[in-house]
């Protein structure tokens, strides 16, 4: 059961084998869980195209192997959409429509009515109407039960006219008389899932799983599937015929889109040298421009090293000459020190004078 509370779309698969007499049913029921919960819809139904093809696509790789087993092989393809739609008793939601119109190509749709016990008959009946007419009018293909077989032709075109069918589901077993059958309890009564006067689930089970089946995997396999395949193929560049309505053979096809190939291939690896070489010299002529503006910026330098050289220059030598000037005052002074002193006759008389005196 759906909380309403995922952020995206996600696909859940889920296998059962049903047992009835001495038939094996292998059943797988994938549900789109979180559908129509998001606040942007946009998107919601690309998750359920994607995973549609991506079974294609599995059965399509499995087809063209060399040694290939198909008669073995799991087939995951889906079969049949039941498009279950909200019992507004209105319209079809936008979501509704655009959904529908993207997988009417990929899987047979059968439209289904949900909740069918919270609508009057007369307004069911009317709303059933109203969605055949709107899915008419927007070019929506529904899955529509063959008349071509004279065995089923005729309950099909009854059961086509019931289209869409009604469902009530439940999970809860509810003992009406002597048994017990899965129902919806109401303070105003009972609601039987398999009660035809109460809803079309037995008219929907008798449908897919007795009577068309067989033909829900042919329409599968001849219609679906052969429009991927078809798709796919030309996608690869296989051609039935060329341009001249001439039938091609298989070898033809694989050396043409072969050719192609390799001239595609060419063309890139050109374009990629062209760009590459392209991207070269724009890096050439940046890191050329950078070259120049750290050899402008060196030979600035250089030239302040110069000045700054010679005003240094200048500076040394006039102090290499006050140091010279210096030297020579100090080595005369230290030359008159060293000159040795020599009297005279009046300093003579001078001191003999002043010897006398000290006696007297």
């Amino acid at each position: 059961m759906s909380t309403h509370f995922h952020p995206n779309v996600r696909l859940k698969a889920q296998r059962y084998e049903l047992h009835e007499s001495n038939v094996r049913l292998k059943l797988t029921v994938v549900s789109t869980v979180g559908f129509g919960d998001q606040i942007n819809k946009e998107d919601s139904y690309q998750p359920i195209v994607d995973y549609i093809d991506a079974q294609f696509e599995a059965y399509l790789q499995e087809e063209l192997k060399i040694k290939r087993s198909i008669f073995n092989y799991h087939d995951t393809r889906i079969h049949v959409c039941l498009y279950i739609i909200s019992p507004t008793g209105h319209s079809l939601k936008t979501l509704d429509l655009l959904t529908m119109k993207s997988l009417d190509s990929k899987v047979n749709i059968i439209p289904l009515i949900g909740k069918a016990d919270s609508i009057s008959k007369t307004e069911l009946q009317q709303f059933k109407r109203k969605l055949i007419s709107e899915l008419v009018s927007n070019g929506v293909r529904i899955y529509q039960f063959p008349t071509d077989d004279e065995a089923v032709s005729q309950i099909n075109a009854v059961m086509n006219g019931h289209l869409p069918f009604a469902v009530v589901g439940s999970t809860e077993e509810v003992k009406i008389g002597n048994k017990m059958v899965k129902a919806r309890q109401y303070p105003w009564g009972t609601v039987q899932v398999e009660n035809e006067n109460h809803c079309d689930f037995v008219k929907l089970r008798e449908m897919l799983i007795c009577t068309n089946m067989e033909d829900l995997i042919e329409q599968t396999h001849a219609c679906h599937y052969e429009l991927y395949r078809r798709r796919r193929l030309q996608e690869m560049g296989f051609r039935d015929i060329d341009p001249e309505n001439k039938p091609v053979s298989l070898q033809e096809a694989y050396e043409t889109k072969r050719r192609e190939f390799y001239l595609e291939l060419q063309r890139r690896e050109e374009e990629m040298r062209q760009k590459f070489v392209q991207r070269v010299k724009e890096k050439e002529a940046v890191l050329k421009e950078a070259e120049q503006r750290i050899q402008a910026k060196f030979e600035h330098l250089m030239l302040m090293h110069q000045e700054e050289k010679q005003k240094l220059e200048k500076k040394r030598k006039a102090l290499e000459e006050e140091i010279a000037l210096f030297n020579m005052k100090k080595a005369n002074a230290e030359l008159l020190q060293t000159k040795p002193t020599v009297s005279t006759p009046v300093s003579l008389k001078r001191d003999k004078d002043r010897k006398n005196s000290s006696f007297t």
